[in-house]
């Protein structure tokens, strides 16, 4: 069976509800996309994309090179606008909201990259208490030895996560490659964020590191109960980190499933 066979509706958009007298609750949705179209100028990137991300689910978004993923992680983050439809994050439209909204959004938002977008010549530390910038803008958190004291026991708690608290002191460009992606883990996590957005995050490492990165990676998000959205080429990692996959192919959604119910060479069908 070809995965566009596989297309399974994504749960409905669902509000948090108090649990009722026979104990039943209902996770409130963190991201939702409904019926989002890019275009740039004329080219179509994709259309009439929908789907919904329940509290503490992570999904795992694939597809051939140029089908749109890093666009439209883009678009959930407010990064780019959408040509139609509408993003919703946290409770926020982030299709016409003012830019300060947006921006409050974000702060509650943590991004990890395939390029670790270290500041080389600042140290490990510096660079992780720099993840609370969106939080509490100023030159306070530009250093370590500007920060607040709560803002570097903060930086040395998410570094002591991801294991590298006696590298804290280190200039950032004496790192490895899965070190330098470690410390962009804790800067993403440092301000206890709410969703996190991954864009390929071991497409730089090496297969030891970067199975290693993808494991600390979902084990801290799993621990802090986050909400992810994860772009990931290999298939393996789509199919064991994520809840559901979602194919993007041939200008829009071809794909929407639970990983449980897929397999490797359904997800390859939509590089063909």
């Amino acid at each position: 069976m070809s995965s566009l066979d596989l297309k399974e509706p994504a749960p409905a958009l669902v509000e948090p509800v108090k649990t009722g007298a026979q104990g039943v609750s209902v996770s409130p949705v963190d991201v939702a996309a409904e019926r989002v179209t890019k275009r740039f100028g004329n080219t179509l990137i994709f259309e009439d994309v929908s789907f919904r991300l329940a509290r503490s689910e992570a999904i795992a978004i694939v597809g051939a090179n140029g089908t749109g993923k890093s666009t439209l992680l883009r678009c959930v983050l407010g990064l780019i606008p959408v040509s139609s439809g509408n993003v919703t994050v946290l409770n926020q439209n982030m299709t016409d909201a003012p830019e300060n909204q947006i921006r409050a959004v974000r702060a509650r938002m943590g991004l990890v990259s395939q390029k670790h977008n270290l500041v080389p010549r600042l140290s490990v530390l510096s660079n992780v208490v720099q993840g609370l910038l969106g939080q509490q803008p100023g030159v306070r958190h530009w250093t370590h030895m500007l920060a607040p004291v709560a803002s570097r026991e903060a930086a040395m708690t998410a570094l002591k996560k991801v294991g590298l608290a006696d590298l804290a002191l280190r200039r950032a460009d004496r790192l490895s490659g899965g070190q330098s992606q470690r410390v962009a883990i804790a800067r993403a996590i440092v301000g206890q964020p709410e969703v996190l957005i991954a864009d390929e995050p071991c497409a730089s490492l090496d297969p030891a590191a970067g199975e290693e990165v993808m494991e600390l990676f979902f084990d801290l998000a799993r621990a802090q109960k986050v909400t992810v959205v994860f772009i990931s080429h290999h298939i393996d990692h789509a199919l064991k980190y994520g809840d559901r996959v979602l194919g993007l192919a041939d200008g829009g959604l071809q794909l929407d499933a639970t990983a449980a119910s897929l397999s490797p060479s359904d997800l390859r069908g939509l590089y063909d």
